[in-house]
Order: C-alpha cells, then structure tokens, then sequence
C-alpha cells in the first residue's frame, strides 16, 4: 500500500478499498449500473403504488388535449370521448368493472362519454347550422 494514498490503495478486482474508505461505483466490467429512476419506497409493502407522486407528465397531456379542444372545438371533444368510450366498452367487455376514473363503475364512465359525445354533437351542428 502506498501511504500517501495514492494507486495501489486498493484492489481494483475486487472492488474494496483496503484503506476502509467506501467507494462511490463499484469497479469492473462485469458489474451493470440500473440507472432505474426509483421513487424510495422499493421493497415497502404497497411501495411504488401506494406513495407515488403525481406525474407531472399528466400536465403535459392534459395541456395538449386543452389545446386541440380550444384548436378544433367540439370535433376534439367527440373525437377523445367516442375513443374513450370505444376504450371502455372494450374493457368492459374485457371484464373491468372498476375503473381507476374517479367515476369508479365502468357503466358511470361510459354514461358520461357517452353524454359528452353528444355535446360534442350538439355542439358541431350548432355550428353548422349557423
């Protein structure tokens, strides 16, 4: 070992510092690196679903479909609500009864896209009709 703590402190194949020094990466080819975002809650009963954030992705999305609705009016909203309830009749028929929609019973759901659609509807021959 050299004292001033240069190279040779440790061992480079085993990857422990004979020094008592912690090192930050572990050392050699065999070893990966999981470069995972992990939200801390790993290996907690309910871990990633019961403390999980809100995903500011969703605010992106969110933003994009407010800005095809203000672009493309009441032809936006019967576009997302007929594919919303295409998607949930499917699942349905699937066997999904419970929906994390905060509306909760699948049959609700489809109720209310079912009445946006027509809304939608109403809306595009109001403005045909004008």
């Amino acid at each position: 070992m050299s004292p001033a703590g240069g190279e040779g402190d440790h061992d480079p194949t085993s990857g422990d510092a004979h020094d008592g020094s912690v090192q930050d990466q572990p050392v050699g080819a065999d070893r990966a690196v999981d470069l995972t975002p992990t939200t801390g809650t790993e290996g907690v009963a309910g871990g990633d679903e019961a403390h999980q954030g809100f995903d500011p992705l969703r605010l992106c999305i969110f933003a994009t479909i407010a800005l095809l609705a203000w672009l493309a009016g009441p032809w936006a909203l019967a576009f997302f609500a007929g594919l919303g309830f295409v998607g949930y009749w499917r699942a349905r028929r699937a066997g999904l009864l419970r929906s994390r929609c905060l509306l909760g019973d699948t049959r609700i759901v489809l109720v209310y896209l079912a009445v946006l659609f027509l809304v939608a509807a109403w809306g595009i021959w109001s403005r045909l009709s004008a």
